[in-house]
Formats: C-alpha cells, structure tokens, sequence
C-alpha cells in the first residue's frame, strides 16, 4: 500500500517537483534574445562550457534504466551484466577522434544532427533520410525505458492501481511535466536538470556502496551469496566469473556497445552543444568518472542477493520484474527519507535523457525530412516550432510503448535499437575522416547489414518469447559447432562495411557519379570564433564545385 511508504513519496514528489521548476526556469538560464530558432532550442545555444557539458553528456548517458537495468542484469545473470562498465571506457578514446571533428564541422556549416552532416558530405538525400531514420527508431524505445526506470520506482512505493490508467497515470502526468518545460527550454532545460540529478545520484551511490556492504557483512559476504545463488542457477552461464560459453559475447557486446553509444543522436546532441573543441576534449578525458560510478552501481545487484531481496511480480502471470530489485533494496536497508531521495534520483535520472532524446529525434524530423521533403524554404522560426512539437509527440509515442506494450518487450527493443544505430557508423563516423566510400554503396551496406541484423534478431529466442528475445546471436545458426554466442551489432556492422566496400569498388571501376563533397578539409579542423558558412553560400560553393571523380 502507498500509505506505508508516505514518506518515501513525499520526498521523491518535493525534488520532482523542484526540478520540474527548474526545467521551467530554464528558459530564462542563458537566455538568447530569441529562442525561435533550432541553434537555440534545439542546442543551447551552441554555448555549454566544460561543466555544463560534463554533467549533460554524463546525465544524458547514464539513465534511470542505467541505475536499474544494469544491477538487474547483474542479479539475474552475475558478470555478464558488467559489459556496461568496460564499454563506458572503451568508448571515450574512440569518439575523442571522432566527435571533435564533427563538432567543428558542424560549427562551421551550421549542422544540428548526423544527417545534416551525411547530405552535406556524401550529397545525398536518401542516404541522409536513411540516417534520419534509423536515428529516430533507435531512440523511440531508449526513451520509452527511461519511463521503465520511474515505473520500477513507483510501483516499489506502491503507486499504482489495478486497471491500465490508474497504473500508468503518474506516469504520464510526468512526462506531461517533462514535455511542457522541454517545449517552452528546449536543451537547456535537461541542461540545467542534470547538475541536481548526477549529484543526487553520487550522493546515493557513495553512501549505498559505503553502508550497505557495512550492514550486509562486507564484500566478501556480498559475493559469496551472489556465487551461491548463481552455482544453483540451472543456466550455466550465470556466475560471478565469465566462462568460455560467454566470453565471446560479453567482449562483442561491449565492443559494439561502444561503437553504438555516441552515435546515437542524443549523445552528438549534448556534444554539438559545447562552445569549442576544448570542452569536447576536456569532457572526454573527464567522462570516465562516470564509469568509475557505473561499477558501483552494478554492484548493488549482488547487494540485493546478499539482502535477500526478492523482485516484484512482472506484468505477464507468474514473471517477476527485476528492476524492482534497486528500489526494494534501498526501501528495505534504508530509512524512509533516504530512500526517497534515492527515488527522486532515479526519477529525475528519466527525465534528463528523456528531454535530450526527445529533442534530437524532433531536430532529426524537422531538418532531414520536414525541411528537406515537406518545406524546403522554412524559416529558422518554422523549423523551431515544428521540432517543438514533433518532440511532443515523441513522448507521447515513448509512453505508448509503455502503456500498450509488454515493459521487459521495450527493453528488447532498446536492444535492437543499439544494432540498429550501429548501421550508420559507416556513412557517420568513417564519413568524418573519408569519403572513399560511394554514397550509394553506403546505401547498400545500411540495406544488408539492417536486413541481416534483423534477420539474426528474429532468431533470437527467450524463456518468454520465440522471436526478438535479445541481442545473443548462437553461432551454431552460421553451422559452427559451438554453443556460444556473438552480439548481433557487430555482425551486422561487418557485413555493412564489406558490402559497401565492395559495392564502391564496382560503381567505381563503372565510373558512376558520387556526388558533390560539401566540405572542406579545413572545415573539420574549425574552432570557437572561426567563420561560419552560410547557407546560400554553401549552394554557390556547391554549385561551382565539379563532382569528385
């Protein structure tokens, strides 16, 4: 009953609260003489300093599902969950090559998405609507699982009710507030939301891995538990340790983890909102505290074993939710007011890369097929508003998922979205540093490595579910005997490469029209205070310059 945990709620409602007032507030914070245009709403103003971009890249990429989804996993299967942790590392070097180079030509032609860039340096529409696509579909289910964590949350303090409404009104009574202070802020809004939410979730993590291992009896006690819980486990998989089935797995999920992260549009979002390339820098060399926090967290999983916490029924008859498991542990080892906070922190930890999700999905309708199929001519004014709302219904699609769908068939999704999005790393990533490849060979690849990807996800079966039941391909599907599996992702992404590879080579040797380049090698180079190409200007440029041969 919600009365037995009244203090819990009232906690959890003042900081919700709060920071729903600061999102609105946020309008004001480093206000620009006019909002009505996308540099604005949509990227801050292209001003964020170092902090700023530090606590909104981190808050944008360590979420509500993050805080529950990765201890769960460590609960349910033991060290496969702790992927999470060498991919957050493995990341930083790679897109401190990449970004910074994305950042400074998309400074200096006015790009606000991925697919501004593609259309500009491969001079092509389709494969930039592609781009725009994929971009969109990947983080529709990202942001429905932030809705995930809050339900996980609610539902521990017993806010919920019997019929689909009274479950998933407050719900949708947040990301009411959500989507209201986001359409009047626009990214200064998660922004300003992120300083209170990474602190609140240091705050909680710092005293949880001090006090809990203190009452529980210490670490050893803690893995002790979590080794005999997982030595009665009937999949042989689960443990403590990796074991020769899962190694495979656990190394391609995190490599391709990795490669997927920061191509997202919400992650190039925050990074496309630093003033220079020195705060991108700083950031990428600062950001792995993060994972330093991500460890910690996944270790409450074992926590809960040593605790004895026992998950919450799950939404399909006889299944449990193990997203439960960090909520019920700090509700049944902390006092009432602490776990609130702790509530408030995961709550809150929804509602940062919500909002950024939700504006980078809008700004990539809005350029790449408003602006490019449906109002060549909008205004800066038009554009705004049109991202303003597209990003309204954005939300309303993620609660959707949430109200109609099966939660655990959400996280699924989240985990098709990461092969999904790796499919643009040829066109986006490689595109930064060569245009080698032929834009209609990268066309061809995202068609092959999308098909087999999604062929290799039909065949992934579960205890609940035939088909898209995970990201773990069996090798013995390809012949080889063998039972280990291999992430999809990097499967996928391999085929892409090989086919538009060879593709390249074929159209070439056809001597077949690739189109005009955009840009200029310098433009990948540029910094705070260098000139900016204006619009008309990059079409005179266009015009005069003979396609590459």
């Amino acid at each position: 009953m919600w009365r037995d945990h009244l203090t819990e709620i009232i906690v959890f409602s003042l900081l919700f609260l709060l920071v729903s007032a600061m999102g609105f507030v946020a309008a004001r914070w480093r206000a620009p003489k006019d909002m009505a245009h996308l540099d604005e709403w949509g990227l801050g103003g292209r001003s964020f300093g170092g902090w700023i971009t530090w606590f909104l890249v981190g808050g944008d990429l360590y979420t509500a599902y993050t805080f529950v989804a990765v201890p769960a996993l460590m609960f349910g299967a033991g060290a496969a969950g702790f992927f999470a942790v060498p991919y957050t590392i493995v990341i930083y070097p790679l897109v401190f090559l990449v970004l910074i180079r994305l950042w400074s030509v998309s400074h200096r032609h006015g790009f606000v998405t991925p697919a501004d860039f593609v259309r500009r340096r491969f001079d092509s529409p389709v494969l930039a609507l592609l781009i725009a696509i994929t971009g969109i579909v990947a983080t529709m289910p990202y942001i429905a699982l932030q809705l995930v964590g809050i339900e996980a949350v609610l539902k521990t303090m017993g806010v919920t009710g019997d019929s689909t409404l009274a479950r998933h009104l407050p719900i949708i009574i947040a990301f009411a507030i959500l989507a209201a202070y986001t359409y009047q802020s626009g990214l200064r809004a998660p922004a300003l939301i992120a300083f209170v939410k990474d602190s609140l979730i240091y705050i909680v993590i710092l005293v949880a891995v001090i006090y809990l291992p203190y009452k529980l009896g210490g670490w050893g006690d803690i893995f002790d538990a979590a080794d005999a819980k997982f030595q009665a486990s009937p999949n042989p998989n689960d443990g403590i340790l990796l074991n020769s089935n899962n190694q495979l797995q656990y190394v391609t999920l995190a490599f391709g983890s990795a490669l997927a992260l920061f191509l997202y549009p919400h992650s190039i979002t925050g990074v496309l909102a630093s003033r220079n390339r020195d705060v991108i820098k700083r950031n990428m060399s600062a950001l792995p505290a993060y994972s330093l926090l991500l460890g910690l967290i996944a270790l409450l999983g074992y926590m809960a074993i040593a605790a004895g916490v026992k998950p919450l029924p799950g939404a399909s008859a006889g299944s449990v939710d193990n997203n439960t498991i960090v909520p019920l542990l700090f509700d049944q080892q902390f006092p009432d007011w602490f776990a609130g906070v702790a509530y408030a922190a995961i709550g809150i930890g929804a509602l940062v890369p919500a909002a950024i999700m939700s504006i980078a999905a809008a700004n990539l309708f809005t350029r790449n097929i408003y602006k490019e199929y449906l109002k060549k001519d909008a205004s800066p004014a038009q554009e705004a508003n049109v991202s303003k709302i597209t990003s309204l219904v954005v939300k309303v699609g993620a609660v959707a998922c949430i109200v109609f769908l099966d939660p655990q068939f959400s996280i699924d999704l989240q985990l098709i979205g990461g092969v999904i999005i790796l499919q643009t790393l040829p066109a986006v990533a490689l595109g930064l540093y060569t245009r080698w490849f032929h834009r209609t060979a990268l066309i061809a690849g995202w068609v092959a490595g999308m098909g087999l990807g999604m062929w290799m996800l039909y065949q992934v079966a579960s205890p609940t579910r035939k088909h898209f039941g995970g990201s773990a391909f069996p090798l013995s599907e390809f012949g080889f005997d063998t039972t280990k599996t291999i992430y999809v992702g990097i499967v996928a992404v391999a085929v892409n490469l090989a086919v538009a590879a060879l593709v390249t080579l074929a159209l070439r040797a056809l001597k077949t029209p690739e189109g005009v380049d955009g840009t200029e090698p310098n433009d990948y180079f540029a910094d705070e205070g260098d000139p900016r190409v204006t619009p008309g200007a990059e079409r005179d440029a266009d015009s005069a310059r003979e396609p590459v041969a």
